[in-house]
């Protein structure tokens, strides 16, 4: 976004009118209108309410807000009253789809506060939804805040990689040029000089990753490719991790106890996310959420 211009909004604005915008577009430097991407009408509405210096934004849905879990598969998933951009940008990352990435990280830069609420067209009584801003010093006493899943997951594993400098640049420079996005990578080096390595993909990519790798595969001189279209990522996102210790080893034992075995783990500073057998992605969730917040 370079700019928006405002003095027709704050015109109509000024005589009392009502200003209806057109989202998921702009002009280019060209003059040619165009689209603005995946998520451009909650984009387009942070950036007119940055450009407007709104008090807030307010985008509804289907949904009254951000929830702990998702409450098609979690009975006892909370509605979370405030949150940080930073929390729910990882939410959003990991699988929730309350609202765009773009949008939040735009909200963050510009420092515009967010409301996410339900549509009073879908319910006679609309909530107050959920506040997104700055982090705030009573946030990081929430240990968790939303645990977060995704089953549109796929992973790829390479046996007996040469355990070479360059390597993994060799591999993943194809799906990049492919516009293959890659998610969790987990590499595990041996004592033969070798090391297997796996990672996760969109599952709509896995045929497409699955023939570059193979390639790859045969020219470094690494081993067997194998993949696996039933996985499920489950993530814990929460400020209050920066601050205390064990929440991961938490998570784990509360996995392992209902038989849920762990395929990859990746973390981040307010993130820990597992990959796990798709059957048990339901569980997981469950499990979780009773450990962390129920």
């Amino acid at each position: 976004m370079k700019y928006i211009e405002t003095d027709k909004i704050f015109g109509e604005l000024s005589r009392d009118r009502i200003v209806v915008v057109a989202g998921f577009q702009g002009v280019t430097e060209s003059g040619d209108v165009t689209t603005i991407g995946r998520g451009g009408s909650d984009t387009s509405a942070v950036a007119v309410a940055a450009a407007i210096k709104a008090d807030r934004c307010e985008i509804y849905s289907d949904v009254d807000g951000l929830f702990s879990a998702d409450p098609n598969i979690c009975p006892s998933a909370k509605k979370i009253d405030r949150i940080s951009y930073e929390e729910l940008l990882e939410t959003a990352g990991a699988g929730a789809k309350v609202v765009h990435m773009h949008a939040v990280e735009l909200a963050a830069k510009e420092g515009v506060t967010l409301q996410l609420k339900k549509s009073p067209s879908v319910e006679k009584t609309a909530g107050t939804g959920t506040i997104v801003a700055r982090e705030d010093i009573n946030m990081d006493k929430v240990l968790v805040s939303t645990i977060a899943h995704t089953s549109n997951e796929a992973k790829i594993s390479l046996r007996n990689v040469p355990d070479k400098i360059g390597i993994a640049s060799k591999l993943f420079e194809p799906l990049a040029a492919a516009n293959i996005n890659v998610d969790m990578i987990v590499q595990s080096v041996a004592s033969d000089g070798t090391s297997d390595i796996s990672f996760t993909i969109p599952k709509p990519d896995l045929k497409k990753a699955m023939q570059f790798t193979e390639i790859q595969a045969r020219k470094i001189g690494a081993g067997k490719v194998e993949m696996a279209a039933d996985v499920a990522k489950i993530s814990i996102v929460g400020i209050g991790m920066r601050s205390h210790a064990g929440i991961a080893a938490k998570m784990f034992d509360a996995l392992a106890k209902e038989g849920v075995d762990i395929q990859m783990i990746s973390t981040s500073e307010i993130k820990v996310s597992v990959v796990v057998d798709s059957k048990f992605m339901e569980k997981a969730v469950n499990v979780l959420h009773n450990a962390f917040i129920a």
